[in-house]
């Protein structure tokens, strides 16, 4: 049976303690900090399947752009990663902070993540333009820092 529940702060070793091997050995853990689990709590959400936990968003509306909300981070297992958890997570999102009065909704990924950008795309996701293009793709130079280029994406909901 599949349920989406929102995170509680317990989430968080149980998150970190996976999302390394999930990126397949990428150290990603540092990006999860346990502020997330404390402050997001209303749209950041985990899909349990069977009781375990299947997938997990990270989330949270804009302080500084009322209407908007941003999703910071998604995992999903490795096994059930064409089981459309990720789809039913955005789609789950989207009603939440639409409910909350928000109509656009940002996200970002890494130039090399071809699998991220397809899936953004394929959920309606705008690429925002950036002030170069990397194979094909616009890219955003230096976003999180020298020499880590992002690319932007922007959806109205």
């Amino acid at each position: 049976m599949l349920q989406i529940r929102n995170v509680h702060v317990q989430d968080y070793r149980s998150v970190t303690a996976v999302v390394n091997d999930w990126w397949g050995g990428r150290q990603m853990a540092h990006l999860l900090p346990r502020l997330f689990f404390e402050h997001f709590q209303p749209t950041s959400f985990i899909v349990e399947e069977n009781g375990e936990m299947a997938a997990f968003l990270i989330g949270f509306l804009s302080q500084a752009s009322p209407g908007e909300a941003y999703i910071h981070f998604v995992g999903v297992h490795p096994e059930k990663r064409k089981d459309g958890l990720g789809k039913k997570l955005y789609q789950h999102f989207f009603e939440t902070v639409k409910e909350k009065g928000c109509h656009t909704v940002r996200c970002i990924t890494s130039p090399v993540n071809k699998t991220s950008i397809a899936f953004h795309t394929s959920m309606g996701f705008a690429i925002k333009q950036g002030d170069k293009t990397v194979e094909g793709i616009s890219v955003t130079s230096h976003y999180d820092g020298s020499g880590n280029d992002r690319v932007l994406f922007v959806k109205e909901i």
